[in-house]
């Protein structure tokens, strides 16, 4: 696909960050590691990917903004205008050698995600999408998956750790969800479960505290393979919020229903 003059830059800044966070992916036992909370970690691999790509977004689009996980929000002369930027999703399946994590930037324009970009540098996968023109994976078009039926389907979230708030809940939607269904997989890393679902690898994703970087350009991919987006709780916003559920178009009321019900 030729994509716009921005999605050019984001994919190629994405590849060169993701090349250099796979060398140090390969040293990832002499990496120097910060602790930045419970249970979230970030390395010194990931502050330096994030300060490569904001000086390479910006630029190249000295006007935007910039909301990256490590740094300060930069606001840009173009106030509708922001990139949205996690350096390294999956964070822990990086420390600990488990080859599942990705580079994700994102463009916002008047509030609304235009374009996305989620690079897994192991496996090669670039998986992009601008709005009204489709996702891609590679050089390859995407769509979501074509099941019709629940129990045939399998869906992603994510688990919370170390006493988030979110635990009984999360529990609960389990405990609805998976005797409805094929399987649920927890794989550390939401925007590789956004993209899959694009992908057609999943057929639904949801999951709580979620940040603005950590699903910003997922979000846009998904809608491009033909995906349903929404917040978990009906009116919110998604970014705002932090909450959000999507899934083909066939399962995803049957499924929002099992994840939302009281």
């Amino acid at each position: 696909m030729a994509g716009s003059a921005n999605l050019n830059v984001m994919m190629k800044t994405a590849r060169k960050a993701g090349r250099a966070l796979l060398k140090d992916f390969g040293e990832v036992e002499q990496l120097q590691v910060s602790t930045k909370g419970p249970g979230d970690f970030v390395t010194r691999a990931d502050k330096a990917a994030e300060q490569m790509i904001r000086e390479d977004l910006l630029h190249a689009r000295p006007s935007y903004g910039f909301l990256g996980e490590e740094g300060r929000e930069i606001e840009g002369e173009d106030p509708t205008r922001r990139w949205i930027v996690d350096p390294l999703d999956g964070t822990t399946n990086f420390l600990h050698g488990l080859p599942h994590w990705a580079v994700s930037i994102a463009l916002e324009h008047k509030g609304q995600i235009v374009a996305g970009v989620i690079y897994d540098p192991v496996k090669d996968e670039m998986f992009y999408a601008e709005k009204g023109g489709g996702a891609w994976l590679n050089e390859s078009r995407l769509r979501v998956s074509g099941r019709h039926k629940l129990i045939e389907s399998i869906f992603a979230t994510g688990l919370p750790f170390a006493g988030r708030a979110d635990l009984p809940e999360t529990l609960q939607d389990l405990a609805r969800l998976l005797p409805a269904c094929a399987g649920v997989r927890r794989f550390g890393a939401a925007a590789l479960d956004l993209a899959y679902v694009a992908a057609g690898r999943y057929d639904g994703f949801w999951e709580r505290g979620l940040k603005a970087w950590d699903m910003a350009a997922g979000l846009v991919i998904v809608r491009e393979a033909g995906g349903i987006v929404e917040p978990l709780q009906a009116e919110a916003d998604i970014i705002g919020s932090g909450q959000v559920i999507c899934g083909n178009e066939a399962i995803f009321e049957t499924f929002a229903k099992v994840i939302r019900k009281a």
